[in-house]
């Protein structure tokens, strides 16, 4: 994070990103600032509480995509809500908290990949000897069969090392064992037990001693039980719990979706109630309070918001005043244009068309664009959303998905590798039975 200044941020971002510079600039420096505040002394950083961001623009256009890309870029603690998921207290649905919540399981989960990352080579270490030890036996037993008249067998650790080897190779893969697993306990599951989902099966198997089965596996399955399970004894878990809570709040993202969808159009009556409730809920959160979980205690005044909505039928405006004042910077996210829709097929890391040249390359179908085939392609998703409803960059998977219907269709890996090559003559004769390659807005009066 040290060397990402936000033009850096911005400059990562348009790997997958077209466009929007506004609101890459806005997350970037958000961003920044929180590396920023992390550099102050303790009694000035406790002072300094993030700028949460409000996304406004149409569906498909990136707002999703840029929040999730940030996250991983800094591999900060990241979830995705829906706002119309939740109810206001005393209805029947999630409540607000959970939000958090699902931000400290996403905080732990990722401080114990890092973990089991750091101690994996000594974990890869001991599930390769107790692999060998399963196996050394009927090895031995095998050379010793094999043996011929005047021959020596060989010395018990040179035929550990071979194994060894064979299992580094992946020479042993595919080779059957038996070996004693867990069980996984059931699950059953309680009412809220501080305002999250109890199991009683996990409770009961912390108390019960484990139990096993034997179960005939691959080597390389077992492998990767014995990595799994070894790492897992070297890891701290409650040092673990402790820098999950620590990082989910000093810097946990949470992007709530669908804003707008919570609303009230001014009515008393209806569900504008709850809606309006479900914004009353969430202030305390964006404003900040402290969120039990069965981990600890969270405080949640140093979590970065982002909210993004379409607002087709309502403005940010009409949110309630206490929660506009808590997200100080809206972006507005503008809609794609022909030109845009060029580049998203050519130019991101994760480009569309590079993602269908693969999934057929599986196939044996070596799959080729012309430049004029892509303006094509870029023209029709553009028409079609100008003509019906405007749904973004996702226009582009249905534009695709009818081009080479036929394709993924008939694709074998029976038959030889073919190169295809889609140019704009195949595009015409394909999207004209599906597609009004016509602009009809500007016969609207």
């Amino acid at each position: 994070m040290e060397q990402l200044t936000p033009p850096q941020i911005v400059k990562e971002l348009d790997r997958y990103i077209i466009g929007q510079d506004a609101a890459k600039k806005s997350v970037a420096v958000a961003l920044r600032n929180r590396y920023r505040r992390s550099q102050l002394p303790e009694e000035v950083r406790d002072e300094i509480t993030p700028k949460n961001i409000i996304m406004k623009g149409p569906t498909g256009v990136g707002k999703t995509e840029i929040a999730r890309r940030l996250a991983r870029l800094v591999k900060a603690p990241f979830v995705k809500v829906e706002a119309t998921k939740f109810t206001e207290v005393g209805y029947v649905g999630r409540d607000v908290e959970s939000m958090i919540r699902d931000l400290v399981e996403a905080s732990i989960r990722l401080v114990k990949e890092e973990k089991i990352a750091e101690v994996e080579p000594l974990a890869k270490e001991i599930a390769e000897k107790k692999i060998v030890d399963a196996l050394f036996p009927v090895r031995k037993k095998t050379l010793k069969d094999a043996l011929k008249e005047g021959e020596e067998m060989l010395s018990d650790p040179l035929i550990r090392e071979q194994l060894a080897q064979d299992l580094r190779d992946g020479k042993l893969d595919g080779i059957n064992v038996e070996m004693e697993m867990p069980v996984a306990p059931k699950q059953i599951q309680l009412g809220a037990i501080g305002g999250e989902v109890g199991n009683l099966g996990d409770i009961m198997n912390s108390f019960m001693p484990k139990k096993t089965k034997r179960k005939k596996i691959s080597v390389a399955d077992a492998y990767r039980f014995f990595i799994n399970e070894e790492a897992n004894k070297l890891i701290d878990d409650e040092l673990i719990n402790s820098l999950g809570l620590q990082r989910a709040e000093q810097e946990g993202i949470v992007f709530i979706d669908e804003i707008d969808k919570i609303v009230s159009k001014g009515t008393s009556h209806g569900p504008d109630v709850s809606r309006e409730g479900v914004q009353r809920d969430i202030l305390p959160i964006v404003e900040g309070c402290t969120v039990n979980t069965k981990y600890g205690s969270i405080k949640t005044d140093f979590i970065l918001f982002i909210a993004a909505g379409a607002f087709h039928m309502a403005k940010v405006n009409d949110l309630i005043p206490e929660l506009q004042g808590r997200f100080p910077v809206q972006v507005e996210l503008q809609s794609l244009t022909e030109e845009d829709f060029v580049k998203i097929l050519k130019e991101p890391d994760n480009a569309i068309i590079m993602q269908y040249a693969a999934l057929l390359k599986v196939d044996n179908v070596d799959l080729k664009f012309t430049d004029e085939a892509i303006r094509q392609i870029a023209k029709a998703a553009f028409l079609e959303n100008e003509n019906t409803e405007n749904i973004g960059a996702r226009r582009l998977h249905t534009v695709l998905e009818n081009l080479l219907d036929d394709l993924s269709y008939n694709a074998s890996p029976e038959m030889p590798m073919q190169t295809v090559t889609i140019d704009k003559k195949y595009v015409d004769e394909h999207m004209s039975k599906t597609f009004n390659m016509k602009n009809l807005k500007k016969y609207i009066l």
